[in-house]
């Protein structure tokens, strides 16, 4: 076994918190079965509610258990030297019947505050989202809505976006906000996911369980073991070309985003030069 590098804990970490997940789910059915038995009873549409809730809530936390046991199972096999380290969001992606998912957390404002993603596909078409102001998950945040599109409807919908994220080779996305009652702090992006899958029970437990996962489980981890991917250095990077171009923070940001794209260099790469020193940017045109 890998030694060190903290998997051994984080698979410990994920069989409790699956253990945990599966005992709120027979908690939650049994009181589902008793309030089914009551409506049938009494004919109340309050006990038909309730039981309904319990039902989505045990779902909810069966599909928690099931994400957590497909993360310590992948680590299992990466320690036995099989593929590459896994991350959280890769259980996550296999549930959605694909290999690209991401989940993305934002700001107040939408703005994207630090990103979890499956694989590099999943995460370059974040870092488009966030270079672009475009796309499936600010649509979903801003809205609180279900997002889907497809095809040709991709590129029509998100003129800028869509080409840049068929050029990734990806044909069909979805996004689900992630949100509370008072606010919504995310959303999961599922990149090509499996026919079916979009607006089923499936689906609405998935996003259940990442809302408990990253906000609402008292033993929540919302760094994803280490996933999250945050957009720290992107702001450090800002503040420097703002005091080195005389312009406001989001100017700068503005013209990093713009550049990268225009490089095709990711985003987060070339943030990491501006801080090392290594690219100057000047902006283009009058000031």
């Amino acid at each position: 076994m890998t030694t060190g590098d903290g998997s051994a804990e984080q698979a410990a970490a994920a069989w409790r918190r699956a253990a945990r997940a599966r005992e709120r789910a027979r908690i939650a059915g049994e009181a589902a079965e008793r309030y089914d038995q009551r409506a049938a009873e009494s004919g109340r549409d309050v006990h038909r509610q309730i039981a309904a809730m319990l039902h989505s809530t045990a779902g909810c936390h069966r599909s928690s258990a099931r994400l957590q046991e497909a993360f310590a199972h992948n680590l299992a096999g990466w320690e036995q030297g099989r593929g590459i380290r896994p991350r959280f969001m890769t259980g996550v992606a296999e549930a959605c019947g694909t290999s690209s998912a991401a989940l993305t957390l934002v700001d107040v404002d939408q703005s994207q505050l630090a990103v979890a993603a499956s694989n590099e596909p999943a995460r370059a078409a974040q870092d488009l989202e966030f270079m672009l102001g475009e796309g499936p998950t600010r649509d979903a945040t801003t809205g609180r809505r279900l997002v889907f599109a497809s095809c040709d409807a991709i590129e029509q919908r998100w003129p800028c976006y869509g080409p840049a994220l068929s050029a990734l080779g990806i044909h069909e996305v979805a996004a689900v906000p992630l949100d509370t009652t008072g606010r919504c702090f995310g959303a999961l992006a599922v990149f090509d996911p499996r026919p079916g899958l979009v607006g089923s029970r499936a689906f609405a437990d998935i996003v259940g369980a990442l809302t408990r996962t990253v906000l609402l489980d008292p033993d929540a981890d919302p760094e994803l073991y280490g996933g999250i991917d945050h957009r720290d250095v992107v702001q450090q990077a800002a503040g420097m070309v703002s005091v080195h171009i005389g312009r406001c923070v989001d100017d700068a940001l503005a013209l990093i985003k713009a550049r990268a794209f225009s490089q095709g260099v990711p985003l987060e790469t070339f943030a990491r030069g501006i801080v090392a020193g290594e690219l100057t940017l000047i902006p283009e045109g009058p000031s």
